[in-house]
Parts: structure tokens; sequence; C-alpha cells
């Protein structure tokens, strides 16, 4: 299992604009990509404007290869990108160590 996380940032004012776009984006689109299993998106309570957005996929070819280069991805930014004030950071992590 791989964790995609994404540090996203937007213009402030359109937070509750950007708070539906991300769950229609992720529920509508991402989720139909091979290897999805499962996301989260985190609001940041001391940075208005910036979010987290975690999503879990079975391998790292999923995300970089199937989604990224498939159709989805156009479909995707379509709905969230009009909302970035700066491009996306993404970096891919894998299990260490968790609490039960």
């Amino acid at each position: 299992m791989i964790l995609e996380v994404a540090d996203l940032r937007i213009t402030p004012e359109r937070q509750a604009e950007f708070d539906a776009a991300i769950r229609q984006g992720v529920e509508t689109v991402i989720s139909h990509a091979k290897g999805f299993s499962g996301y989260e998106v985190q609001r940041c309570i001391e940075t208005p404007g910036r979010y987290l957005l975690m999503i879990r996929w079975q391998t790292l070819e999923n995300h970089t290869v199937d989604f990224r280069g498939g159709p989805l991805f156009p479909q995707w930014r379509a709905i969230v990108g009009p909302f970035f004030a700066q491009p996306p950071a993404v970096e891919h992590f894998e299990l260490v160590a968790k609490s039960a």
C-alpha cells in the first residue's frame, strides 16, 4: 500500500467551494482509478487555504502511471485545478508502523 500526500494551497476565500469540489473530484473521478483504495482530506487550522489530500493506492504505479498518465487525471484537474494558488507538492509514502 502506498500513501500519496498532496499539499494543496488554494485561495482562502474559496474554501467552501473547494471543500465541495475536492470531495466531488475524488468521489466521481479518482475513486474510479485502478488501484485506488481510499482517501482523506484535512484542512489546516493555522494556515487558511492549505489542505492535505491523502490517497491510498495499491502500488506507486497506480498513481504515477495509471492515473497520472490516463484519461482520469485531466478530469480531476478540471474540477480542482482552478482553485490552486500554486502547484501542489506531491510525495509518496510507505507504512513503517502504526497503532492498533
